[in-house]
């Protein structure tokens, strides 16, 4: 796959909005930092994680 339409196929174009406690929130940040991470890569991490699993689970296929 050439370079172009790798990274076509990796654009972020899409946002989720969430609504957690803002110590949570704070908590999380900055336990990320600590880490050398972000909050927005864990996130990525844990849903592409948890698509993994449920559609191995289901035996179903998204995106």
């Amino acid at each position: 796959m050439n370079e172009e339409k790798k990274r076509k196929k990796n654009k972020k174009d899409s946002q989720l909005v969430i609504r957690i406690s803002g110590e949570e929130r704070d908590c999380f940040v900055a336990l990320c930092d600590s880490l050398d991470t972000s909050a927005a890569r864990e996130i990525r991490r844990f849903i592409k994680g948890f698509i993994a699993d449920n559609i191995a689970f289901k035996g179903e296929r998204h995106g």
